[in-house]
């Protein structure tokens, strides 16, 4: 059985092209796309499958979800995209916040996402204590993704590889540094850095050496790592399962 979406008006498509290539033009501008990737992803990844509660719904745009201890920082995003969201009032926040994050992997040289619209927006934010923790092995990423969120093995080892963007900030998260020599390019290097030990000035998470700990992970860190197309292939279809918790289910 496919997904089945909900029809949006023909306004409300065309806003949405229009956001979106208002947004290609800020996200490159502001140097931002790290940031608004992980604004998506931590509004998204607050799906638990069993209470069908959280997810990619809008609720970022309240204080009190900004301020749970793993979204340090993101209030900044939320207060980046709002002038811009504010020219679109006919598209949901759930809708814009997922296709800032589709865009910031687009314009920084990754796979393009399918997108689908029509996310409404929830009145409240989910619990805190749904997202990962960067400290925790394997056993920690299979139960957040996995059992809460309801992803699989290959899309934690493929979504990890979404570090290729961005930075750590010791003020945020209590890490610090770039996964990659070049945080604004999103391309496979994330796996080859993994794979090629510590290096000065670069950061390995514990979450992220986990992964060649595991005898499921570690072989897809090494597919990854030796085919591009083959880790844009599949990132696109995790990003997409991802950003599409609770939303349309088939």
């Amino acid at each position: 059985m496919g997904k089945s979406y909900p029809t949006v008006s023909p306004d409300y498509q065309k806003a949405l092209e229009k956001a979106k290539r208002k947004l290609r033009g800020f996200i490159a501008d502001k140097k931002c796309a790290p940031l608004i990737l992980r604004l998506a992803w931590h509004s998204a990844g607050t799906f638990d499958s069993k209470t069908r509660t959280g997810g990619p719904f809008g609720t970022m745009r309240f204080a009190a979800e900004q301020g749970h201890g793993a979204n340090n920082g993101l209030e900044i995003a939320v207060r980046l995209l709002e002038p811009l969201k504010q020219q679109f009032p006919i598209l949901s926040y759930a809708d814009f916040y997922q296709l800032g994050g589709v865009v910031a992997v687009e314009i920084t040289g990754g796979p393009e996402v399918p997108f689908h619209p029509g996310r409404e927006d929830k009145p409240e934010p989910p619990q805190e204590g749904r997202l990962p923790d960067a400290t925790k092995g394997c056993d920690h990423l299979r139960a957040v993704f996995g059992t809460a969120m309801g992803l699989n093995d290959q899309d934690i080892v493929v979504l990890s590889g979404g570090h290729t963007l961005g930075s750590c900030h010791k003020e945020r998260s209590g890490f610090e540094g770039p996964w990659t020599s070049n945080p604004h390019i999103f391309d496979n290097s994330y796996f080859k850095e993994l794979l090629s030990g510590d290096k000065e000035g670069l950061l390995q998470l514990p979450s992220d050496k986990a992964l060649l700990n595991d005898p499921v992970f570690r072989p897809l860190v090494e597919k990854y790592a030796a085919d591009e197309d083959a880790f844009f292939a599949d990132y696109a279809v995790s990003h997409q399962r991802l950003s599409e918790l609770g939303f349309a289910d088939a």
